[in-house]
C-alpha cells in the first residue's frame, strides 16, 4: 500500500460525484485481474501444480491486458459522467439550440451505459477464465482465486446497476438493447460464480 492508493480512496470518498460506483466497478475488476495474476503465478511457481499450467498461463496473458483495461474503464465512467453533465449544460434557448442540446444528452447517455455494460463484458471474461484455472491452480491459493472470482462478480453486479440507471434516460430501442445485452451477461456470471464457489468449497476441505 502506498500513498497513491490512499489517494485514489479519498478521492473516490470527496463530495465529486465523479469516480463514482462505475469507476469502482471497474476497479474492482482491476483488483481481481491482480488477485488472478497473483494465483497464476503461484500456480506456474510449482511443478507440482503441473496440470494447471495451462490454464494459468492463459490466465496470465489474459490478465495482464484486463488489468489495464479496467483502469481504462475506470476512466472513461467518471469521463462519460462527466460528458452527460456537460451536455445538460450547453445553451437551450432557440430551437436549433433544443435540439443539439437533445442530441448531445441522449449521445452522453448511450456512452454513459456502453462503458459499465463493458465493465460487465470483462468481468464475465475473467469469471470465464477463472472457471477454467479453478481445478487445478495452487490449492495454497484457491482463496484467493475465490477473492478474485468474488471481486469479478461484484463488479459485474455494480456495472449492471450503472447500465441501467442511464437506460431510463434512453429511447426504448437503445434501453431494450442494451438490457438484453447486460442481462446475458448477469446470467452467464451467476451461473460462472455458482460454479466457482462449489469448485473453492470443494477444495478447500
Amino acid at each position: 500500500m502506498n500513498g497513491g492508493y490512499e489517494d485514489v480512496l479519498h478521492h473516490i470518498a470527496s463530495d465529486s460525484p465523479t469516480p463514482g460506483g462505475g469507476s469502482v466497478a471497474a476497479l474492482s475488476l482491476a483488483h481481481a485481474h491482480a488477485l488472478a495474476s497473483m494465483v497464476a503465478r503461484l500456480t506456474l511457481g510449482k511443478e507440482i501444480w503441473q496440470s494447471g499450467h495451462e490454464s494459468a498461463n492463459h490466465v496470465l496473458s489474459e490478465s495482464s491486458v484486463g488489468l489495464q483495461t479496467a483502469l481504462t474503464l475506470a476512466h472513461r465512467d467518471a469521463e462519460s459522467f462527466q460528458a452527460v453533465m456537460q451536455a445538460f449544460r450547453l445553451p437551450n434557448s432557440g430551437d436549433d439550440e433544443v435540439s443539439t442540446r437533445k442530441a448531445a444528452i441522449m449521445d452522453a447517455y448511450i456512452i454513459a451505459a456502453s462503458v459499465p455494460l463493458e465493465t460487465a463484458q470483462n468481468g464475465l471474461g475473467l469469471l470465464l477464465l477463472l472457471d477454467e484455472m479453478a481445478m487445478s491452480c495452487n490449492a495454497n491459493a484457491i482463496t484467493d482465486l475465490a477473492a478474485s472470482a468474488e471481486l469479478a462478480n461484484t463488479a459485474i453486479i455494480i456495472a449492471g446497476l450503472n447500465v441501467r440507471i442511464n437506460l431510463q434516460s434512453l429511447p426504448d430501442v437503445n434501453a431494450d438493447a442494451f438490457s438484453s445485452e447486460l442481462a446475458d451477461v448477469e446470467e452467464q456470471a451467476s451461473s460462472l460464480i455458482g460454479r466457482i464457489r462449489a469448485t473453492v468449497e470443494d477444495r478447500m476441505r
